[in-house]
């Protein structure tokens, strides 16, 4: 494995916890938290999963994939079918597709593209990864 793909390993197995602790947070801005400061782990933990799966994928592209389907996934929660209640019945199934629409989620996504944008950026310059 690469030093560019362990890395990513590495900051991976710091947002996957931190992602799920944003669920259980009770401290200050626990509502904060617990709803919308997820968002951000969770467009953060697809992009970085990408880069690690695909290291040669343009971070652009990537950032913008992720991005796009998770606004969709945000969409589809107007839409309440059988089986999406019935993924949505389970803790992982809420925490990967959600179960209720806000606009607000959309802007925390945004905020968490920028920040994976910039991040595997720095680290494709660090490690000289050509595309």
């Amino acid at each position: 494995m690469s030093l560019y793909r362990k890395n990513i390993f590495f900051t991976l197995a710091f947002i996957v916890p931190l992602g799920f602790y944003s669920k259980f947070y009770s401290g200050p801005f626990a509502r904060y938290v617990n709803i919308y400061l997820g968002g951000v782990f969770y467009v953060i933990f697809w992009a970085l999963l990408v880069a690690l799966i695909f290291p040669r994928f343009r971070v652009v592209y990537n950032v913008i994939s992720v991005f796009s389907i998770t606004c969709a996934l945000e969409f589809l929660q107007l839409w309440h079918p059988l089986f999406l209640g019935k993924i949505r019945s389970v803790f992982i199934g809420r925490a990967l597709i959600g179960t209720t629409f806000s606009f607000l989620d959309i802007v925390h996504y945004t905020a968490g593209s920028f920040i994976v944008y910039v991040f595997l950026c720095r680290l494709q310059r660090k490690h000289s990864i050509k595309i």
